[in-house]
């Protein structure tokens, strides 16, 4: 496995160019600012990520290939206030910055970190992925898989090849974000995604990470005018008490009450296969407990046919069906391109048309 792994990092190097996101320092040294480790990196050496090296004073990141293509509704990844019931065409690179023991798709975040995570990187330019996209009816390309922080640059071309052809853009992300990349980022991608997977600073680090860059990158993209949801992922005796519901949903009220707050159904998966799945009364707490914290937008995701009224949107105002769903499934909509309320004419916060 090393000997393949060895391999896999000698072909990755060949596929990248020098980045953006980085500052240089005495010594060729460089101080990457893709993610929240803002890793100082000595020559000859890789950041947390493994796909960020510091190479003569240089800091080189991955292009030019893909590690994944997918196309799906977008409210899979979740978005349910963004162009729903439209298409997404998902891609990934490899790498993360952090080792979340129950990643799903672990397969591409892990290489290079996890001997068995050996998924190949496919050679594809960003007009050629493009092209995929169109061909496929996509209304927007999706950055996922792996952590789309730390390959930004080559998101950023992707992005930019697609707009050219009237696509709107997305990331689905950890948001253990900076403010050099949220900048880098702004008027390239419209519809942004956080994982916020806990709200317990040493439950982040166990995960490779820290609480404070994730809760500053959801003040900050909010207030960039990016287009937000949120993602928490309760997992039986990690985060699911009642305690740590009610402090996310305060946090992402005290941001803004239109926050779409996704709660969301663990499996067994990866290196965490000691519990078992999530059951449909923790999600219901949990959106229970959002409302009562003031969210406008409180679902339950992944369990469909399950939840009730958890998968559906609704009036903040006058409580009517704007949006009805069956899981990934839009059944109805009575929104328009401007997002008001057919009934009471009130404004609902997404990206509608």
């Amino acid at each position: 496995m090393a000997v393949a792994t060895s391999t896999l990092g000698e072909t990755l190097a060949r596929m990248t160019r020098e980045g953006e996101l980085y500052e240089r320092l005495p010594d060729n040294r460089v101080r990457c600012v893709a993610c929240g480790h803002r890793c100082l990196i000595l020559d000859g050496h890789d950041g947390i990520c493994r796909v960020r090296f510091n190479r003569g004073g240089k800091l080189f990141v991955p292009w030019n290939y893909f590690a994944a293509v997918q196309c799906d509704p977008i409210e899979k990844k979740p978005f349910f206030h963004a162009l729903p019931g439209t298409l997404a065409m998902s891609f990934g690179m490899l790498g993360c910055d952090l080792h979340c023991a129950y990643c799903q798709n672990w397969v591409t975040s892990q290489a290079l970190r996890d001997p068995a995570s050996l998924a190949p990187p496919i050679p594809m330019t960003a007009r050629e992925f493009v092209r995929l996209a169109l061909a496929n009816g996509a209304r927007t390309v999706t950055s996922t898989y792996n952590e789309p922080l730390i390959t930004s640059e080559w998101a950023a071309e992707v992005f930019r090849e697609a707009r050219r052809h009237g696509l709107h853009t997305s990331y689905v992300s950890n948001g253990n974000g900076t403010p050099e990349v949220l900048k880098y980022l702004h008027g390239l991608v419209d519809f942004y995604k956080v994982d916020l997977k806990t709200f317990n600073d040493q439950h982040y680090r166990q995960l490779g990470g820290r609480l404070e860059p994730v809760l500053e990158t959801i003040r900050q993209l909010y207030g960039m005018g990016f287009w937000l949801e949120v993602v928490t992922l309760f997992i039986p005796g990690f985060n699911d008490s009642d305690g740590e519901m009610r402090q996310i949903a305060q946090f992402l009220a005290g941001v803004s009450r239109d926050i779409p707050w996704h709660c969301t159904s663990f499996h067994p998966d990866y290196k965490m296969t000691d519990r078992g799945r999530t059951a449909v009364q923790t999600l219901l707490r949990a959106c229970e407990i959002g409302k009562a914290e003031g969210l406008h937008f409180v679902y339950a995701g992944n369990l469909p046919g399950q939840v009730g009224d958890w998968e559906k949107t609704r009036c903040p105002g006058c409580g009517s069906l704007l949006v009805e769903r069956f899981g990934f499934e839009v059944l109805r909509t009575r929104l328009d391109t401007a997002g008001k309320c057919p009934d009471c004419g009130r404004d609902v916060p997404g990206r509608w048309g």
